[in-house]
């Protein structure tokens, strides 16, 4: 069975910072594409930032320079270092992996940034 658990979301004020993890279960882990995906509401879910097997890391224009992605693949662990948050960062975080046709999904985390 494959899980992935997100954690970290939570309520921070504009111009602070979240750390969220994702733990993989069930997966070989190394083998696939991992991302940071979210969805505000009335809105599509979009890319935030990932992390390819191949050690590449892409981001969303809208993130880059304040968000860092990272993943530690002996313990099965997708992070994202998120500062200098501002209110249009607020949205549902979820956590994905993706090996060609296989896409897994989190349940998601709430991130709110308001004062």
């Amino acid at each position: 069975q494959v899980q992935l658990v997100e954690s970290g979301g939570g309520l921070v004020q504009p111009g602070g910072s979240l750390r969220l993890s994702c733990v993989a279960s069930g997966i070989s882990f190394s083998y696939y594409d991992m991302g940071w995906y979210r969805q505000a509401p009335g809105k599509e879910r979009e890319l935030v930032a990932e992390f390819t097997t191949w050690g590449r890391t892409n981001y969303a224009d809208f993130v880059k320079g304040r968000f860092t992605i990272s993943r530690d693949n002996a313990q099965n662990t997708v992070s994202l270092q998120m500062d200098s948050l501002k209110a249009q960062d607020t949205a549902v975080y979820y956590c994905n992996a993706g090996e060609n046709d296989i896409n897994y999904w989190g349940q998601g985390t709430q991130v709110t940034v308001s004062s």
